[in-house]
């Protein structure tokens, strides 16, 4: 029986899983190359306090939160410094947007009711969402994790808001030789596919090629012979932003799922 995944290169991006991920790619025929592009997301704890306790003296017309564990840490933080219940009532007097379920979800814990959410779990669906609504001279607070979305803040800024970002998770860049690998095996066309678990991974990859000047051609390589697959929405979206428009993405979003969306597609293409 035919597999899939037979003599392909198949780069994993992720940290998480790798065995795992590697038997699965490996059962279906592929060769699996590790080159995690996630680095390291850390609790900055510390980092983040002065801008929480900006955020619960000054306030805002509106909040953004894009993570269910990025509240749930806030709170975490609000309560070791005594200003839980300062930190809600801030959050509750002003307008709140979710971007995805879990969000949401943290949300309805503290009887929270956001106004506005995204349709489909990503910052595009958030910026489609705040169509229409003036954000002129308002201040925003906006919560990410790990990776900064830079397209969400570029729309807000553009609206005229003041955005103060509060990042509870900070993410420490990958090693520098891991990247600059994986992009001379993308130039030299040695990958038949990338998997991507992040949006994290994504930036990480770009981030490296602009500052080297050959983000163009890493696009080039994901229009040609090598095949873009992310693991999800967020991710896929990440992916979007930096130019590729051909990304391979599974239903479920999990990376097994993943792994076998890629071999059936590879199948399909063979017939």
């Amino acid at each position: 029986m035919e597999k899939g995944l037979s003599g392909k290169r198949i780069v994993v991006g992720g940290s998480r899983k790798l065995e795992e991920i590697s038997t699965l790619i490996e059962k279906q025929g592929g060769i699996p190359v590790v080159r995690s592009l996630q680095g390291t997301v850390f609790l900055a704890e510390k980092e983040v306090e002065p801008d929480l306790v900006e955020f619960i003296e000054q306030g805002a017309d509106w909040v953004i939160f894009t993570t269910g564990i990025g509240i749930e840490t806030l709170l975490n933080i609000a309560a070791k410094l005594g200003l839980e219940e300062a930190f809600i009532d801030k959050i509750r007097m002003a307008k709140v947007a979710s971007r995805g379920y879990k969000s949401l979800s943290a949300l309805k814990k503290l009887q929270i009711e956001p106004i506005v959410t995204a349709d489909d779990g990503t910052t595009k669906g958030l910026v489609r969402a705040f169509e229409g609504i003036d954000f002129t001279g308002k201040r925003v607070m906006l919560q990410l994790h790990g990776e900064t979305a830079p397209a969400l803040t570029q729309y807000l800024e553009e609206q005229g808001a003041e955005v103060q970002k509060i990042l509870p998770y900070q993410h420490i860049e990958p090693e520098t030789e891991t990247v600059k690998t994986l992009c001379e095996e993308l130039k030299n066309q040695e990958c038949d596919a990338v998997c991507f678990t992040t949006a994290v991974q994504v930036r990480s990859l770009f981030n490296y090629a602009k500052q080297h000047n050959y983000a163009h051609e890493l696009v080039e390589a994901f229009k040609g012979h090598t095949l873009a697959v992310a693991v999800g929405k967020v991710t896929l979206e990440a992916l979007k932003e930096e130019g590729i428009d051909r990304v391979l993405a599974p239903e479920n979003e999990r990376m097994g799922a993943m792994i076998i969306t890629l071999a059936n597609y590879y199948l399909k293409a063979s017939c």
